[in-house]
């Protein structure tokens, strides 16, 4: 089964697309990345979801706009993805995440999701069944929603003889602990990229939107005091399973501790908040014991903050994930088309114990393509996966 997986992730810069194409061989399930791709929104599209996070206001016009012109995004990179990657075959079916605007999380709970992005513009754009509006059925059994990596990573990473750990360093940084005796653990260690990305935008530092290839890092000394400050954030000694995002990690929180500890240089403000982030994903890496890192997100692309990471976590081998057949920048597109194959397959697409959900669940709703939806037999649960590109 050929599936694509889309998503924008929490830095909306665009929309990665990744064809696979998944053969399960006893329990094994192989998977090709035959094709990856990122989509940048369109400038006016970019903008409006950017005024649409939190913690601006947003009226339901915007949401029912946004939902639309999202939806039709995805539309179109999808065209463009299937015809780029025509020479592999057709498609089988397309999952879809969505844009994220708003994780709702009280008490160390998550009480909802929104993921815009209307899948009947995809599904009537292809002709191809959709899946989509992932992460809500997880919420509804109890969980997180999130991290929903932690299934790809506990299929790659299975079978180790020590604990190991996937780090994702997207807008907000997230881990997956696969130990082999115990049960699979993930959680959202806090920012990844959300802060930089948002000082950088404001300020207008980096023509990119983000600090390309960690100069301005580089450029800039970390301050002591506004760090100290940092890291008093609550949610860092929150137990596991958590979630966060862009509602807690915002502008405002920066301008916030900026009041607190004026920091007057910008390069300063952006190499302290990378080396929050360092310094927090280290810290839950630290703790888990592992001896193995398996890196992806575009945090990998910043030398800065993988030489702060490997310096705080000595004799720990950090690698990207391409070491593992997951291209860094496509790996969540992967995931996406992961989960439309066990959505498709009548399998589960969570773990349990990683999302906090009381029990695993077939996750998304299909939108069916412009034939009638014909699902296949529900296919036997693979132990672990191995993928090439």
């Amino acid at each position: 089964m050929r599936v694509l997986g889309m998503i924008s992730g929490t830095s909306f810069d665009g929309i990665d697309t990744a064809l696979v194409d998944f053969h399960l061989d006893g329990d094994v399930l192989r998977g090709t990345v035959l094709y990856t791709d990122t989509s940048p929104y369109p400038a006016p599209l970019r903008e409006l979801v950017m005024s649409a996070l939190p913690p601006r206001p947003i009226t339901a016009q915007t949401v029912c706009r946004l939902d639309t012109e999202v939806g039709q995004a995805f539309a179109a990179a999808a065209q463009q993805a299937l015809a780029a990657a025509a020479s592999h075959g057709p498609a089988d079916a397309i999952c879809s995440h969505g844009q994220t605007v708003y994780h709702w999380v009280e008490g160390g709970r998550a009480r909802g999701t929104l993921q815009l992005g209307q899948s009947a513009w995809i599904a009537q754009a292809t002709g191809l069944p959709v899946v989509a509006d992932v992460r809500a059925r997880d919420v509804a059994a109890g969980g997180q929603g999130a991290p929903l990596v932690s299934l790809l990573d506990a299929l790659v990473l299975a079978g180790r003889s020590r604990p190991a750990v996937a780090l994702n360093l997207g807008g907000i940084a997230n881990i997956t602990v696969v130990d082999p005796t115990g049960p699979v653990v993930a959680f959202d260690t806090g920012p990844a990229n959300a802060l930089v990305d948002a000082v950088v935008q404001e300020r207008g530092l980096d023509p990119n939107g983000f600090d390309t290839d960690g100069r301005l890092a580089a450029a800039g000394h970390v301050d002591a005091a506004l760090l100290e400050l940092l890291l008093q954030e609550p949610y860092y000694r929150a137990p596991a399973p958590k979630s966060t995002g862009k509602e807690l990690f915002n502008i405002r929180y920066v301008a916030e501790a900026l009041r607190a500890v004026p920091v007057a240089d910008h390069c300063d403000v952006v190499a302290t908040l990378t080396e929050l982030t360092a310094r927090t994903v280290a810290d839950s890496i630290r703790a888990t014991g592992a001896d193995y890192v398996m890196a992806s997100g575009g945090g990998v692309r910043n030398p800065v903050l993988l030489a702060r990471l490997r310096a705080l976590l000595p004799g720990v081998e950090v690698v990207d994930s391409a070491a593992h057949g997951l291209p860094p920048d496509a790996k969540e597109a992967v995931l996406m088309a992961l989960i439309g194959w066990h959505t498709l397959n009548g399998l589960p697409a969570t773990i349990a114990s990683a999302t906090g959900a009381a029990q695993s669940r077939i996750l998304g709703s299909i939108t069916p393509g412009s034939g009638p939806l014909v699902l296949p037999a529900p296919a036997t649960a693979p132990a672990r996966a191995e993928f090439r590109s």
